[in-house]
């Protein structure tokens, strides 16, 4: 059974801060087009905050989303810092105690970081946010993992799951956020958190594929 080392997994989360960094004046592009034009902006400064503290720092994949949850609670602004925030704080504490990850565990990692976004907020898939990314991905880990298929495989299927519910969001209609007084005028565009979550999830999946054993 493929396993990955948690006490080795740690620059993950700086993989994931790079990615978003990198892609800062896209994500806050397309906020602008719907919300307030800043998304990119504070994910940025968030994570941007937890890459310059765990760099070279060997920790755990547990102890790096410890620390990128709490950060995103609590020095960042906007919406989506508390939701990004309870999501990393639940991955954390699923493989808190964990020496070697395998796809059971993953899977339990990944419902509760959807859980604690779902219990503090109000949104469902077709709302245009970024559960129209995590939950088909979440889904399609676990169809993958039912029918058979291999942790990497699993992985492969999760990233097409997540980029495929990002593109989704072009063709709804905001429902939650400022986006939502919009109405139909939020149709056509990406929404900015489904953006960044597959952003996310991709290099979660990918850092994770290359470190299965």
């Amino acid at each position: 059974m493929q396993k990955m080392n948690n006490a080795a997994a740690g620059e993950i989360v700086v993989s994931m801060a790079r990615a978003i960094i990198d892609n800062r004046d896209y994500l806050s592009e397309i906020d602008g087009k719907i919300g307030d034009g800043d998304h990119g902006i504070n994910m940025a400064k968030g994570f941007g905050l937890v890459a310059d503290r765990i760099r070279g720092k060997e920790l755990s994949l547990a102890k790096a989303l410890e620390t990128l949850g709490t950060v995103l609670m609590t020095e960042i602004g906007g919406s989506m810092g508390p939701l990004y925030g309870v999501m990393f704080t639940e991955f954390a504490q699923q493989i808190d105690q964990v020496d070697q990850i395998d796809s059971k565990t993953f899977s339990r990692m990944l419902h509760a970081g959807l859980t604690g976004i779902q219990e503090i907020g109000s949104a469902k898939v077709g709302d245009k946010t970024l559960l129209d990314t995590l939950v088909p991905a979440v889904e399609a880990f676990d169809k993958a993992t039912s029918e058979g298929k291999s942790f990497d495989e699993a992985l492969e299927l999760l990233v097409a799951a997540a980029e495929s519910g990002r593109d989704s969001t072009v063709n709804l209609i905001a429902r939650i956020g400022r986006a939502s007084r919009l109405g139909e005028r939020s149709l056509g565009v990406l929404d900015a958190g489904a953006t960044s979550c597959a952003l996310i999830l991709k290099e979660l999946s990918e850092g994770t594929r290359d470190r299965l054993q």
